[in-house]
């Protein structure tokens, strides 16, 4: 993730960032819209909103656009969560209690220039990728590293970012959705831009 340094911020970006840190970890919630206007000294909320959105491209905060209180700062993702036993999904069976061993992200975390992404819509919700979600990407520096079947996050000129399933057939590239309802995007290889592979799913209940 980033370091905290901040190097490839803008000084208005970092401003903005330092200040949501320091708030969450104060009020344990994100700042409104209006609440960041004032502690940046702004009378229009599109200084913010640009700023945010140019956080979450460089993948220091997860937010859905238009939805202040969704806004979470990445690296404040826990590193090592207790695992407690297991549960069971069918029947039951026993469980254990001491805690003898941690979930670590962090190696998922430490990979260069992984970031984060707010799922947008219910198209990959077959896939346990729900709206709301946030998504960790590793970048895609080389699309003949994709095998059929990742999940990538897409840039298609004209149409926006979407994340679906990758799938290569006949020279052609097929963008699928983990949901009936949505029909394949068939395109050439040229005819897009791979930004990133999922690397794990970060849901807030």
């Amino acid at each position: 993730m980033k370091s905290t340094s901040n190097y490839d911020l803008t000084d208005a970006q970092n401003e903005l960032y330092s200040w949501i840190r320091d708030y969450m970890r104060e009020f344990r919630h994100s700042p409104s819209i209006r609440q960041m206007m004032q502690a940046m000294g702004l009378k229009s909320p599109a200084p913010i909103q640009s700023r945010l959105k140019h956080l979450q491209e460089k993948g220091f905060i997860s937010w859905q656009e238009g939805k202040a209180r969704t806004l979470q700062v990445v690296d404040e993702i826990l590193e090592g969560v207790p695992i407690m036993g297991s549960v069971a999904a069918g029947g039951l069976i026993e469980t254990f209690n001491d805690t003898n061993e941690n979930l670590d992200i962090t190696d998922v975390l430490k990979k260069k220039n992984v970031f984060a992404l707010t799922v947008n819509g219910d198209s990959m919700i077959d896939a346990c990728i729900a709206d709301g979600d946030m998504v960790l990407m590793e970048p895609i520096n080389d699309s003949f590293s994709i095998r059929n079947g990742d999940i990538v996050s897409a840039l298609v000129p004209g149409m926006g970012t979407t994340l679906k399933y990758f799938f290569k057939r006949g020279g052609k590239i097929f963008l699928e959705a983990a949901n009936s309802n949505y029909d394949p995007i068939e395109l050439n290889l040229n005819e897009v831009v791979f930004q990133g592979k999922l690397l794990a799913v970060w849901r807030k209940i």
